[in-house]
């Protein structure tokens, strides 16, 4: 099997992009995409030499200042000026492994062949990624409209030597780790820079990483709600096939089907019940997290054809004897998708909470705040303040992005798609809605104790011992914060096997 990965025709998908972020495989372009770069940049030269009018961004000015022509002499002066001008990021460092999957995208993006820069400029960017040097990028600054501008920006000052990266977990000046690596910058020509700097790489990467979080909280939450409603001694009926075939959502369906597996030879769920109903945080969940895998479906097909797609301005078609400027760059898709996710995602947060909610009430022959001895004990009662707070705060967050614009650039930016606040906004409710599940697990288990000696399913049976390795069954009050961060860590290795 080969060590590398090799960018091609072939598409990428979610799963391809997962994969390669989590691993150390390499990755490298077919002779055959080189072949298409090439011939790109050698149409765009020849066509620099002919041409005697303007072409945006390649002999012009940029934004509003298009109008204004760049000699000659100027091209590769223009281009460096761009990326140092454009340099404007503040807020937080974005995660190594966020900057990891921009610099995949943005290698993915530039090698179609109609991006114009040079083999070159794609070989530094596959040297980064391969080497693990990763720029130094900020959170704030991009509009989601002209592409990414200021983080790409900054994706790209190493390029030229400039700015800084990290290198084997330490931060360096990158002209401090070219000297010690014994790397020269690179110059850049016609058009480079403004094909680094556009594109929607920086919405896209936190995207795609929301959206892998998201597909492993779905089957984290269900397998949570399963736990919990075997601690709360729920009915199996609103699980019944027969229940959700009248109501065919996808989702829906999978998530009934998902529940009766996990629960399936549960002694507790086959005692005599003295409820005829359960709360809705319990009976709804097939509706609920169906609807979320729901959203996850369609934010899946808008990201994978955004990986896949070329994304920079203006757009070169040799074949045709074309360059043509367009608005590829504008990230409204990434906007709506992120913003959706986040209220998919928020929901199955929400949810958790109120199961968790209803676990601490002392219902059901459970002690209040699910302690052996409470009054002198306050058990988990503060946990659910906890909860509730961090479900309160990704309300906040779910405000959507993608509904504001603000004019840009002399008016000639004049609406923009705040994809970026959009995808970073979904970076934080992805993990809000990971301690919130861990908070639900820590109860859950917690409330199977009172349930013996009848015992869960084989699946969930495993779950708790494993679980009880690092989180203690509570008998008396102890500082439960560092249950939830061990709950959390345990969380995050759960999958679903089914």
């Amino acid at each position: 099997m080969s060590s590398e990965h090799i960018l091609g025709k072939a598409a990428l998908s979610i799963k391809d992009i997962w994969m390669l972020i989590h691993s150390d495989k390499k990755i490298a372009l077919s002779p055959e995409t080189y072949q298409k770069i090439n011939q790109c940049r050698s149409y765009l030269e020849e066509r620099l030499e002919r041409e005697k009018g303007l072409i945006y961004g390649i002999n012009t000015g940029f934004g509003s200042l298009c109008n204004i022509q760049i000699s000659k002499e100027d091209r590769r002066l223009l281009q460096e000026k761009l990326i140092q001008s454009h340099a404007c990021g503040t807020g937080d460092p974005v995660p190594d492994n966020i900057v990891k999957l921009i610099l995949l995208l943005k290698i993915k993006s530039l090698s179609f062949g109609h991006s114009g820069v040079r083999q070159e400029l794609i070989d530094r960017l596959i040297f980064f990624y391969n080497e693990g040097i990763y720029p130094r990028l900020f959170q704030q600054g991009s509009l989601g409209a002209s592409g990414d501008l200021a983080p790409l920006a900054h994706l790209s000052l190493p390029i030229i030597g400039k700015g800084q990266v990290t290198y084997k977990g330490k931060l360096y000046d990158t002209a401090d780790l070219y000297r010690q690596l014994n790397i020269a910058p690179l110059t850049l020509r016609a058009k480079e820079g403004l094909a680094l700097l556009n594109g929607t790489q920086f919405s896209t990467a936190y995207a795609v990483w929301g959206l892998g979080s998201a597909i492993n909280l779905f089957h984290q939450a269900t397998i949570c709600a399963a736990i919990s409603m075997e601690g709360f001694d729920c009915q199996i009926t609103p699980f019944d096939e027969r229940l959700h075939a009248i109501r065919p959502h996808e989702g829906q369906m999978l998530v009934a089907k998902m529940v009766r597996e996990i629960i399936a030879g549960s002694q507790i769920v086959q005692q005599e019940k003295t409820h005829t109903q359960d709360p809705y945080s319990f009976r709804c969940v097939p509706q609920v997290h169906g609807a979320t895998w729901q959203v996850i479906s369609h934010v899946r097909q808008v990201l994978e054809t955004e990986i896949n797609a070329v994304t920079d301005n203006p757009n070169i078609f040799p074949e045709d004897d074309a360059i043509i400027s367009g608005g590829n760059f504008h990230a409204q898709p990434i906007a709506l998708a992120a913003d959706y996710l986040a209220m998919g995602l928020a929901e199955l947060g929400n949810i958790s909470e109120r199961r968790l909610y209803q676990l601490i009430g002392g219902q059901r022959g459970l002690p209040d705040f699910l302690t052996p001895n409470p009054g002198l004990n306050s058990g988990m009662m503060i946990p659910q303040y906890t909860a509730a707070s961090i479900v309160s705060q990704n309300k906040q967050l779910c405000t959507p992005a993608s509904v504001d614009s603000i004019v840009s650039c002399n008016g000639q930016e004049d609406h923009v798609s705040m994809a970026a606040n959009a995808s970073t906004k979904l970076y934080r409710i992805v993990q809000n809605v990971e301690q919130l599940l861990a908070i639900e697990l820590m109860a859950g288990v917690q409330a199977l104790e009172f349930r013996r000696p009848l015992k869960s399913s084989d699946f969930i049976e495993n779950i708790v011992a494993e679980y009880r390795k690092v989180v203690p069954r509570l008998e008396e009050d102890r500082i439960l914060s560092y249950d939830m961060k061990a709950g959390l860590a345990f969380l995050r290795a759960l999958e679903w096997g089914g």
